[in-house]
């Protein structure tokens, strides 16, 4: 055993068996370790980003760690910004990261670089394994601090010489973390605060937006308590037979409006809401004035069972209001997003799996489905566009029994677009929908909030993708994807149609333009 073997042998006796890799020279005894290690399945993705979101898609629909295999520390750069969404969302992924050997790193080769300190920001566990006996012990570690809690992002640092070199040591089976009890006190403390209140909120982070936590939200919506989630969540279970929540406004102004004359917001696995960007003249904690600000529990927590303490302090009734399904209309003639949501909520099966990078075409479809059958809905949790594709890649590794759904803003798209080619090599149910109005359409909106005004024609040169005009189809068809076109309403609702009926790889370009 040499120390790849130790660590590929770790995982995959801590239920580590996907593995979305990228890999380069310094990763070869882990490549060749692959062959020796048969519960791993290894994943070939054509860019770091993908491998980076796939993980992450992975991780928030299997609850547990997948691998990443990433070649030096550019490498790493590459993924850094899915590993940011995936930070955001608490996902537990482990990545291993290939070095120089460690006598080789003195001599300052050019693809050498200060590994550690890339991975510090998006990372809560960076470690070296400088030898091939510390590799088995410090996997072990590495996934036993994906899982938090909260879960997140744990790097593994694997020289060259520390892979190839002989070891006895495989790390150990962890025990895994489990987030902590309700603390009676807090729950206490709410309850009080809530039967004091004339408008009380309480604001559901990832946490507490599982089929559990949904469900003991809903008990506190029986009782009067409005119930709102983040504006992006890692994983949403919704539609059929599930309770629905509001959700916290994008745009800052919208959502204090949404709550005004609310006295008391209750956070459930959250943080202050805050806006995405600092405005001129607007405000950037989305709290009312003059309301209390209360926590119920935080992220460490174990959301679902402070959710149901609090009901029951409350005298809630032991079931919520759920939603039925209620299928849309056939779509009329206007071919935007609210037709194609109606479409996606009548075809959509039960069980499927929503990645949604679709940006200004996302909250349309978002409302079209409230009420279609149980699903499950993966966002944008950091903001960094081009997870769209990967994070469907990966869900559908991990739930190959379930229709996934990737939505994508052309811009948003082109991120990562070499996820089609995997999607195709390993034969995902994924269908891939892109959203194609040839423009950067949210940032034309934002340019007029940040007070930059209408944009000139330099300006205009930098929002705008129709020249040239991207081929999708051509994208697609090139990398092994079956594609098409839609123009129409009636296009895309058949469109859609078939693709979730039909198993494996679909793309669908809805031609906004």
């Amino acid at each position: 055993m040499n120390g790849a073997d130790a660590l590929i042998t770790t995982l995959a006796d801590n239920g580590v068996t996907a593995c979305f890799a990228n890999p380069g020279t310094s990763e070869m005894q882990f490549v060749a370790a692959l062959d020796r290690e048969p519960r791993m399945r290894s994943i070939l993705c054509l860019f770091e980003g993908v491998a980076t979101g796939a993980a992450d898609g992975y991780g928030r629909m299997a609850g547990k760690p997948a691998c990443t295999l990433l070649h030096l520390g550019p490498g790493y750069a590459n993924g850094a910004a899915n590993l940011h969404n995936a930070r955001r969302a608490y996902t537990p992924v482990v990545n291993v990261i290939g070095d120089h050997a460690t006598d080789h790193r003195q001599y300052d080769a050019p693809l050498n670089s200060d590994i550690a300190a890339l991975a510090a920001p998006n990372s809560i566990w960076v470690r070296s394994a400088d030898s091939a006996d510390t590799v088995g012990p410090l996997t072990a570690e590495a996934v036993a601090a994906s899982f938090g809690a909260p879960g997140g992002n744990a790097c593994l640092i694997l020289p060259a010489d520390s892979a190839w070199n002989e070891t006895n040591t495989a790390g150990p089976v962890i025990e895994i973390p489990q987030p902590a009890a309700p603390d009676a006190s807090a729950v206490a403390a709410v309850a009080a605060a809530i039967k004091a209140a004339e408008k009380p909120v309480i604001l559901l982070g990832s946490s507490a937006c599982g089929e559990a936590g949904i469900a003991a939200a809903g008990r506190l919506a029986a009782v009067g308590v409005r119930v709102l989630t983040d504006t992006f969540t890692a994983r949403q279970s919704r539609g059929e037979g599930r309770f629905r929540p509001d959700k916290m406004m994008y745009f800052g102004e919208q959502a204090l409006k949404d709550l005004t004359g609310t006295d008391l917001m209750v956070l459930a696995g959250t943080s202050q809401p805050v806006a995405f960007f600092a405005y001129p003249d607007r405000p950037s904690v989305l709290v009312p004035e003059g309301c209390d600000l209360q926590t119920l529990c935080g992220r460490e927590v174990d959301a679902p069972a402070a959710l149901n303490a609090l009901a029951d302090a409350l005298g809630a009734p032991a079931g919520g209001a759920v939603e039925a399904y209620v299928e849309p209309a056939a779509p009329g003639p206007k071919f935007d997003a609210w037709a194609m949501g109606a479409s996606i909520a009548r075809h959509m099966p039960t069980g499927g799996i929503i990645s949604d990078d679709a940006v200004t075409a996302g909250l349309p479809i978002f409302t079209q489905t409230r009420n279609a059958r149980a699903h499950d809905w993966l966002s944008l949790t950091g903001g960094a566009i081009g997870q769209g594709i990967p994070v469907a890649l990966g869900a559908a590794v991990a739930c190959p029994e379930r229709k996934v759904l990737s939505l994508n803003g052309d811009g948003a798209g082109m991120y990562t677009v070499q996820g089609l080619w995997t999607i195709a090599r390993e034969k995902l149910d994924v269908t891939v929908v892109i959203f194609a109005n040839g423009a950067y359409r949210i940032l034309g909106i934002e340019m007029g909030r940040t007070g930059g005004g209408e944009p000139g024609p330099k300006a205009s040169r930098l929002l705008d993708l129709g020249d040239p005009q991207i081929d999708w189809v051509a994208l697609a068809t090139g990398m092994g994807m079956p594609a098409e076109r839609v123009e129409t309403a009636e296009a895309f609702d058949a469109a859609m149609a078939r693709a979730m009926t039909t198993p494996g790889p679909h793309f669908i370009e809805a031609a906004m333009r």
